[in-house]
Formats: structure tokens, sequence, C-alpha cells
């Protein structure tokens, strides 16, 4: 019974799989419709309307440690959802890494005159295709879509919504093509269904609390702290983001090891 309704999982979302096809194709369009540059400068120039600290906390959102300490609280209360986002972003690294070099595109400091954009931190100059962090805000966004119950599914839209604007901080903060981010949406959200795919195989009691995986991702979590606390991830504008998340991951662990000790005791 749990066979079929894998299989069921996997035919019914079939035809989902070609909606990446949409921003893959616009992606295509602009490049070869040497649209690249205006569009880039058009959502690069109109950004600056809200704040830089603003951009780079959607940024953050992004970035492989950050997206996991956010959604860490689903070790609790939901660690397949959180499993299908872990194994989506993994999927959609390495996919990120063999096409980065692969393609060898130039970002826009590359390209344009620094004073002809908006940019904030350090250039960023090559392995512009696909964007990596909205590639991974995508995959994990998507995986944790379509690793909940159809009935659910309505009311989760919203993610995408906060995945585009991290893609679409990319372009505010100076870092990524329009195209970079239409290509890593597409990437990301068919990373997402894959994780998902595979989250369902991990059997219902390996996910309660004394079980090995769930305890392999509270590790993950102690990793995290490590890396929040050692590191300026993408801009020191995240830094108070970043403590604030080492509070979420330590309050996290703290109940999760309360839900070691077996009942009654």
């Amino acid at each position: 019974m749990v066979e079929q309704q894998k299989t069921g999982i996997a035919i019914a979302s079939f035809w989902v799989w070609c909606i990446p096809l949409v921003p893959l194709g616009l992606a295509i369009a602009i490049y070869f419709g040497e649209l690249q540059t205006p569009t880039f400068l058009f959502i690069n120039r109109y950004t600056q309307i809200l704040p830089d600290t603003l951009w780079a906390w959607l940024t953050f959102l992004g970035n492989g440690w950050g997206i996991f300490a956010i959604c860490f609280p689903l070790l609790l209360l939901a660690p397949r959802l959180l499993s299908a986002g872990l194994f989506a972003s993994s999927l959609g690294g390495i996919i990120s890494l063999i096409i980065k070099p692969f393609l060898a595109f130039q970002r826009p400091a590359s390209v344009l005159a620094l004073e002809e954009f908006y940019i904030v931190g350090e250039p960023l100059l090559h392995r512009a295709m696909p964007s990596g962090h909205t590639l991974t805000a995508f995959a994990v966004a998507s995986g944790i879509y379509f690793a909940c119950d159809r009935s659910k599914r309505a009311s989760l839209w919203w993610i995408f919504i906060i995945a585009g604007f991290a893609g679409l901080s990319r372009n505010a903060l100076g870092a990524h093509w329009l195209t970079d981010v239409l290509a890593g949406a597409a990437i990301g959200v068919w990373s997402g269904m894959i994780g998902a795919i595979l989250a369902q195989y991990i059997p219902e009691k390996q996910l309660t609390p004394n079980q090995i995986w769930p305890r392999l991702l509270a590790l993950g979590g102690l990793g995290t702290i490590y890396a929040l606390l050692t590191q300026t991830l993408d801009s020191e504008l995240n830094q108070s983001l970043q403590y604030a998340c080492v509070a979420l991951i330590s309050i996290t662990l703290t109940l999760f090891i309360k839900a070691q000790k077996p009942r009654g005791i």
C-alpha cells in the first residue's frame, strides 16, 4: 500500500515537471534576444527603493546554511518536510557545481562598469549561470511543497513567492543576471520535486526523535550553529539574522533533546 502511494505521488505530479520549462524558456529568450543587460539594469535600479538589509536578508534564504537554519524547527514539526528540503537543496547544489564551470558565464561585474549598476559587497565575477541562491531557495520551497499532502499544498503557495524574492535579491544586490535567476528557479523546482519523492521513502517510524535520521539532522543543526557563528554569510548585513537563527536552532535542539526521553519517565 505504501509503495502504491509513493508511485501515485510521482505519477500524479508528472505534469508539474513541465512547469519549470516556463522560466527556463524565458531565460533563453532574454539571453538570445539580447535583453540580458536591460532587464538586469531595470531590476537593479528599481529595487533600490527598498533597503539593502531587506535584500540581504532575502538572499540569506538562498544560502544553504541560512535556509537550513530557518527550516530547522521542522525537525520537530514535520521531519519529512525538512528531509525533502535537505535532499532537494543537496541535489540542486550538486547540479549547480556541475553546470556553473561548464557554462562559465560571466556575472554583471565582469561585463558592466561598476558605476553602471548598484552593487552590495565585493563584486562577483564568474560562474553566473545558474544562480545558486535562487536554485537553493526554490529547491527547498519545492521540496517542502511537494512533500506535503495534496490537501495542504493550497495553503503553501506563499513559499514560492518568498523564493521568488530571494532570487530577485540576487539582481538587487548586483550579483546575477535575470537569466541566472530564472534558470536557478527552474532547476530548483525540478530538484525539489525529486527531493520530495526521495523523502517519501523514509519510513514513518524512522522519523521519530529517537531514531538515527532525526539525530543526524540534529547534528546538522550543530554544524549550522558553528557556521553561523564563525562565518559571515553573503553580507555583514546578515549578522543579526545569523544570531537569530542560532537562537532558533538552539531552542529547537533543546526541545529535541527533551523529546528523546521515553514517555512516562
